[in-house]
């Protein structure tokens, strides 16, 4: 008869010899929950200027719309009112959306420069694993090679 040979003892024995760093992985979560609060900060910065334009142009939308509603002693002056009313309505939607295409402009730029950032950071963290890997699979085989 043969002898049956336990492989999972075989197997624990191997395993034993290539040991796993999960540090690794630990600091992969902690960079991408960093890169992941500033893309959130870079957000909320963008929304919150966001509102504050929205905010403005609606009170200067508002002000000017009194004008127009104010009796007038003239047929003649309401179509003024209106003409001047949407004549400023056409230069405070020019300004307003510059405003936004200027937010939208910083995120872009903010989100591109983490981003630049966050994959030179992943680039180097990837070399030093792959290094640090090789060195401790060439010890393990010089180990198991020994044995």
């Amino acid at each position: 008869m043969t002898k049956a040979q336990d492989f999972t003892k075989m197997f624990q024995d191997m395993m034993g010899n290539f040991p796993v760093d999960m540090s690794v992985a630990q600091d992969a979560f902690k960079n991408q929950a960093a890169l992941g609060e500033k893309l959130s900060k870079v957000a909320l910065q963008a929304a919150d200027k966001s509102a504050e334009i929205s905010t403005k142009w609606t009170k200067e939308t508002l002000v000017k719309m009194g004008d127009v509603t104010t009796a007038k002693e003239e047929a003649a002056e309401y179509g003024k009112a209106v003409t001047d009313f949407a004549s400023a309505q056409a230069e405070l939607a020019a300004e307003n959306l510059a405003a936004f295409a200027e937010v939208a402009k910083k995120v872009q730029a903010e989100t591109v420069e983490l981003l630049m950032a966050a994959g030179k950071e992943l680039g180097d963290d990837a070399q030093a694993a792959v290094k640090k890997a090789t060195d401790e699979v060439q010890k393990a085989a010089k180990k198991a090679t020994a044995k």
